[in-house]
């Protein structure tokens, strides 16, 4: 029974020293450092700006083999306010169902966008979200779209700073594209027609017509290019930054952190995407599946400010004397909703564009347990609810498995005697001793590990619920029941103000105060695990005794900073496995210890006898 013991142990410290490192290290209180760089980002925003901004456009000209680099920057611009920064060019409105917005017809750049359907706060008055935002303001964000030519051409061709004309009238709309026009003065007419969905998807044609009595060659460009070192969670389990999928080549992930180091990554492959994202929202530059692209990750400096830039350059294209020729490209710019980014990679053809959710190296348990519960939730209507029901599945799949694991944990009770007396045997030869318990294992058909199944089949569950409460868009604000307003976000509730009764922040307090959050689900949470160690027999030793008694107050206050949802998950799955336990066991005519081991606590143990005193 001690090894038996030993090996729970060995497997529930592991599970502490993963979640510990994801706790101590990821960060303590998710939801706290969202709100607070969420604060940090707004404060910033309402501040007038102090450095330049750098704006992404065509690089310099290298040889006509080389590919010229996209991307190389202009002066700095003054910075000034978001809305200043937007009224300081002419522009075409955008509005969607989704999106809100305009496009600056200097440049050409579509860098001013808000998603509608998504608010910064559980708040349904505070301000949506903002994704882009123009060159000038505190943090541009922008997507770009032209022309470079080859080493020695004179030729000009569109900027960061020419202005386009709009053919025509109106704004842009799903259904309703606009086009954008541009002479050179010397024989090149450039034509950009963008067109928009009822979503996020932006679809745009470049066309350039070549009216000179020669050819002309050219390269294809696209950029996103972010300005500033933008608040991120800084969490292993997500990746924030620059993304894409480079044919076979497959997915390409550099944080902030890492392309600051390597100043630069490329990547040459067709069937590719690329473009930067944040947790639930995401700039993505889409080329034609079938064009062969050179894809780059990018970081510069200019001044005080860092940026940031994923952009791509298409083969040259050369335009004969009175032809003409059209590139097509497309930008994703919205929320990273599981439906549309898969809709779009099925539409689209895209190469694994779902990767662009972190649905991790577990993906193959945690998009299914999202689907399951996303399926659920479309029935009911609550997500906390579908959890609930989607974890009594969960029991009733593996409930043969969990019946054969506690039947066994039951017949090691009932030959508990008998190992004893062999402990006592062969208490001076160790060899002996193992070999006489596997051969009463053997003969009693036990399995000693079996009791360990309930806990490893609930391990990879419990991060594939963790995954997808923490980067699922469709979890963001959404609503159990009471206090619990966001399932994505810790309970907001404070055992140490007295659930809010007393008028303080116990979280402020320094050096302590990240551990002075204990809401009232996680301490549910805490007594279901509780009584869940006490179903089973107190083990001898009195060191592992220890540990499983304060085992589940060190959980308690683990998971106090982890999503609501996925502690109402714990301590569901808790009050199943015991009852689930002690239905199995008692079925097996093996004694039920749970009320036993509660009374124990309040009863003081007998004083041992002589014998066991000599002993």
């Amino acid at each position: 029974m001690n090894d038996h013991k030993n090996t729970i142990l060995a497997i529930v410290l592991s599970g502490i020293v993963l979640l510990g490192w994801q706790y101590f290290i990821g960060g303590p209180q998710m939801e706290k450092q969202k709100q607070e760089a969420l604060l940090k980002q707004q404060q910033t925003q309402q501040a007038q700006p102090q450095s330049p901004a750098q704006t992404g456009q065509p690089g310099a000209q290298v040889s006509p083999t080389t590919p010229p680099v996209p991307g190389a920057p202009t002066p700095p611009e003054q910075q000034q306010a978001r809305e200043a920064a937007v009224a300081a060019s002419p522009r075409i409105t955008v509005e969607t169902s989704h999106l809100k917005g305009s496009i600056s017809l200097r440049g050409g750049r579509i860098d001013d966008l808000q998603l509608i359907q998504y608010r910064e706060t559980i708040d349904p008055k505070s301000a949506p979200i903002t994704l882009l935002a123009p060159s000038g303001s505190p943090h541009p964000f922008y997507a770009e779209f032209g022309w470079v030519g080859t080493t020695g051409a004179s030729a000009k061709v569109p900027g960061a700073d020419t202005l386009w004309t709009q053919q025509g009238s109106g704004n842009l709309a799903a259904g309703k594209p606009v086009t954008l026009t541009w002479d050179n003065g010397e024989g090149l007419e450039f034509r950009r027609t963008i067109a928009v969905d009822d979503k996020y998807l932006f679809t745009i044609d470049d066309q350039v017509a070549n009216k000179t009595s020669a050819p002309v060659s050219l390269f294809p460009y696209a950029l996103i290019s972010r300005h500033g070192t933008p608040a991120t969670l800084g969490y292993y389990i997500l990746h924030e930054g620059l993304i894409g999928v480079f044919g076979d080549q497959g997915l390409q992930e550099s944080t902030y952190a890492d392309i600051e180091k390597k100043k630069t990554l490329t990547f040459k492959a067709a069937n590719s995407w690329l473009g930067i994202t944040d947790k639930y929202w995401a700039a993505t530059l889409i080329p034609d599946t079938k064009a062969m692209i050179n894809g780059r990750f990018s970081s510069g400096n200019i001044g005080t400010q860092k940026t940031y830039q994923a952009d791509y350059l298409g083969d040259q294209v050369t335009v004969a004397p009175g032809a003409s020729s059209t590139i097509n490209s497309r930008l994703f710019a919205g929320a990273k909703e599981v439906a549309i980014v898969d809709g779009y990679e099925k539409q689209l053809g895209l190469n694994r564009f779902e990767l662009l959710i972190d649905w991790g190296w577990f993906y193959f348990i945690t998009k299914p347990m999202f689907t399951a519960i996303h399926t659920i939730y479309l029935w009911i209507g609550n997500f906390g609810l579908a959890i609930l029901i989607i974890t009594v599945l969960i029991k009733a799949v593996f409930f043969p498995l969990a019946n054969k694991s506690y039947a066994s944990m039951a017949k090691m009770k009932a030959v508990q005697p008998e190992m004893m007396a062999i402990r006592e045997r062969y208490a001076d030869d160790k060899v002996k001793q193992q070999q006489a318990l596997m051969e009463l294992y053997k003969n009693e058909k036990i399995n000693p590990l079996a009791g360990c199944l309930p806990i490893l089949i609930q391990v990879p569950v419990f991060f594939a619920l963790y995954k997808v409460l923490f980067v699922s868009l469709e979890m963001r604000h959404a609503p159990f029941y009471g206090w619990i307003r966001d399932l994505s976000a810790p309970d907001p509730t404070n055992l140490f103000n007295l659930f809010g009764l007393i008028p303080f922040d116990p979280t402020v307090l320094p050096v302590i105060g990240q551990f002075l959050h204990l809401g009232f689900w996680p301490i549910i949470m805490g007594i279901t695990m509780f009584f869940q160690m006490k179903l089973n027999p107190a083990p001898p030793d009195p060191t592992q005794k220890m540990i499983f008694d304060w085992m589940p107050l060190i959980f308690t206050f683990m998971l106090a900073s982890f999503s609501a949802g996925l502690v109402i998950y714990w301590a569901w799955n808790n009050t199943l496995s015991v009852i689930q336990q002690s239905i199995i066991m008692k079925k097996n005519g093996a004694k039920i210890e749970l009320f036993d081991n509660l009374k124990a606590l309040f009863v003081k143990p007998p004083p041992p006898t002589n014998d066991n005193k000599k002993k």
